[in-house]
């Protein structure tokens, strides 16, 4: 565990941040223009979406803000809203190109389920939460805070619900420090491994659960995993798996009301084109319930990224359970037996 409270810029209150704009990066016109030049000339080079990167949707002036974009979310406040991106001036797969263009400068791609999806759709589709493979992405269900399976997780709007459906982000090294200060007698339970759900996406040869500590304390930083839903269907499907103490149950309990605590919690509400990216091992998020519009043109949808950059932090050996390889820049993501890498431009 930590010596003490954790410092720095990551231990970050919501009522603080929501008076302030400095977490907002804003496009200016020579960026949008940019990004416009790099669209058109992959667009026109007759390669596949997936070999985007940097090599091939250059973007020589806005390199550098990437770099520091980057910087500030690995090693800074841990997310960053980008503003200003003209979704509405762009095809459905102009549009794409742009955000996988952008964020191929965060990091590599990574799957994230077991069809290989490398550019996620947030949308609901219809599914029923109580199908064990269901994900609650699909609904317009609310989601309780949690992290990805990935380093960066990275969100694009492209049409907002008629109402709801804002985003909730928290910092985990204020709920830590929140908890260390409140029910220190319950800290030491979220440094246990829990059994986690995997909604049926198995890697070969692997439990259908996968056992994590919530908090990890690793190489001098706090590096956080939690999907506190799977965390409960774990118990519910596998008797298998290790039955959760009381004591872990309550821990579990305060860190999901904390997490949602007004002066802790930050909320955004998404405008088209605006481009969220989120640091998984510092940053839960979450989203509120939303009422979508009846035409099926004007749905809610989001493009959802997973990122693996090169200069991500060590993380311990338990994340191999669901990262797979540990290494910077080549982790994370879900892969089973069945599954092959693509870029889906249709919600699957």
């Amino acid at each position: 565990m930590p010596p003490g409270l954790i410092a720095g810029p990551a231990a970050w209150y919501g009522a603080d941040l929501a008076k302030r704009r400095d977490w907002i990066v804003e496009l200016g016109v020579e960026d949008v223009a940019e990004l416009d030049r790099a669209i058109q000339s992959f667009a026109g080079s007759g390669l596949e979406m997936d070999r985007i990167s940097p090599a091939t949707f250059k973007l020589p002036n806005l390199a550098a803000r990437l770099e520091h974009m980057l910087e500030e979310i690995l090693h800074g406040r841990g997310f960053v809203l980008v503003r200003g991106f003209p979704v509405e001036r762009y095809s459905f797969e102009q549009a794409a190109i742009g955000y996988l263009g952008f964020g191929s400068y965060l990091g590599s791609f990574r799957s994230q389920n077991a069809k290989g999806h490398l550019l996620g759709h947030v949308k609901d589709i219809g599914l029923d939460i109580k199908d064990s493979t269901t994900r609650y992405y699909q609904t317009n269900r609310q989601l309780d805070y949690h992290t990805d399976s990935c380093d960066i997780v990275g969100l694009i709007c492209l049409k907002t619900a008629k109402q709801g459906g804002a985003s909730r982000i928290v910092s985990s090294a204020t709920l830590y420090n929140e908890i260390f200060k409140r029910r220190p007698d319950l800290l030491p339970q979220l440094f246990h491994p829990f059994p986690t759900d995997r909604r049926g996406e198995v890697p070969p040869g692997m439990l259908p659960w996968f056992d994590v500590p919530v908090f990890n304390w690793y190489g001098g930083e706090l590096t956080t995993i939690y999907v506190g839903q799977y965390i409960r269907s774990a118990q519910d499907n596998y008797p298998a798996a290790r039955r959760l103490t009381a004591a872990e149950r309550e821990a579990l309990a305060v860190f999901d009301e904390l997490a949602d605590a007004p002066e802790l919690r930050l909320q955004m509400d998404f405008q088209p084109g605006d481009m969220q990216f989120l640091h998984n091992h510092q940053i839960l998020h979450s989203r509120t319930d939303f009422v979508d519009w009846d035409e099926p043109a004007r749905r809610r949808h989001l493009l959802r990224l997973w990122l693996a950059p090169r200069g991500g932090r060590a993380l311990p050996p338990s994340f191999a359970a669901r990262y797979g390889a540990l290494t910077p820049g080549a982790r994370g993501g879900i892969i089973t037996k069945s599954t092959k890498l693509k870029i889906a431009l249709e919600a699957e």
